[in-house]
């Protein structure tokens, strides 16, 4: 008689529990899922030394960048150094002399109605003594909207090897200028040279809709003299001051607070200071002040 054969029943092994060591290391190497974990993840190595101040604040500026619109960062219209087409050039040379500009938009009968841009160095023709007229100096000039955002417009800049725009608001007037400088700027930091100078009444400049583009250096008493508000400015001077005390940290570009009546947001930051806030007035105090 056969005997019934001896099997041995085969059982699926437990599933591994990985232990805190390993718990650990998956945290720390975990790929970050969204932009904010990445920031973090910058920032923990900036803590770890392992990146520097300047290097950080680069990285976040490219990763930011993208969130920003040309109506951010332009030259106001009222900013703009434009030429006349009707001017002889030893009118208007002084004034390209004073300046310092590579490139000036020229305009006949109103700034809406840009012709072209005029290089400066096309003055070399002028100098040289050749017949030099202006409408047949002009380059295109490039139009775009105020909603474009930075990383597209800089991605048109090196395609078209462009150094200037002129910035076009929903109505088709024209809003203002940005330069590649401007938006380079948002990665690097400010650029300076020689024919930048750091005018007090450059701190605070209002845009066609109402708001302030404020340099966070500003003193709080000279904001308060131009927006009529009436923050305190006993024992922190600046506009930035005031935002950081009012984060309790210094806040990311982005980052935005509303307190005093006023709603101001982080245009250019990076992990040591604030550098430039956009402000403007909350519903409820215009209302208000109605």
């Amino acid at each position: 008689m056969d005997l019934p054969s001896s099997r041995t029943a085969t059982k699926n092994p437990p599933p591994h529990k990985p232990n805190w060591l390993e718990r650990l290391t998956a945290f720390l190497l975990r790929e970050p899922e969204d932009r904010e974990e990445l920031v973090e993840l910058l920032h923990s190595a900036f803590e770890r030394h392992l990146l520097d101040a300047d290097a950080l604040a680069m990285i976040e500026g490219v990763l930011q960048v993208g969130d920003l619109q040309v109506r951010d960062v332009m030259i106001p219209r009222s900013k703009m150094d434009v030429i006349d087409v009707n001017d002889p050039p030893e009118q208007f040379i002084p004034y390209i002399i004073e300046t310092g500009h590579s490139r000036f938009p020229v305009f006949e009968g109103s700034k809406d109605n840009i012709l072209g841009i005029l290089l400066a160095k096309d003055l070399l023709r002028y100098y040289a003594g050749h017949d030099f007229k202006v409408r047949d100096m002009l380059r295109p000039a490039v139009f775009i909207p105020e909603s474009k955002r930075l990383n597209v417009l800089l991605k048109e800049f090196r395609a078209n090897r462009n150094h200037l725009a002129v910035v076009v608001d929903e109505y088709g007037g024209v809003a203002g200028l940005v330069t590649i400088e401007d938006v380079v700027e948002q990665i690097v930091g400010d650029i300076e040279d020689e024919y930048d100078f750091d005018e007090t009444e450059d701190n605070i400049l209002q845009d066609r809709q109402g708001r302030w583009r404020v340099k966070a250096i500003t003193p709080v008493a000279d904001f308060n003299a131009v927006v009529g508000a009436s923050y305190s400015d006993d024992g922190i001077d600046t506009v930035g001051g005031l935002v950081v005390a009012e984060f309790g940290r210094v806040p990311k570009r982005g980052d935005a607070v509303s307190f005093g009546g006023y709603h101001f947001q982080v245009l250019r930051a990076d992990s040591r200071r604030i550098h430039t806030l956009l402000i403007e007035r909350e519903a409820t105090h215009v209302a208000e002040a109605a």
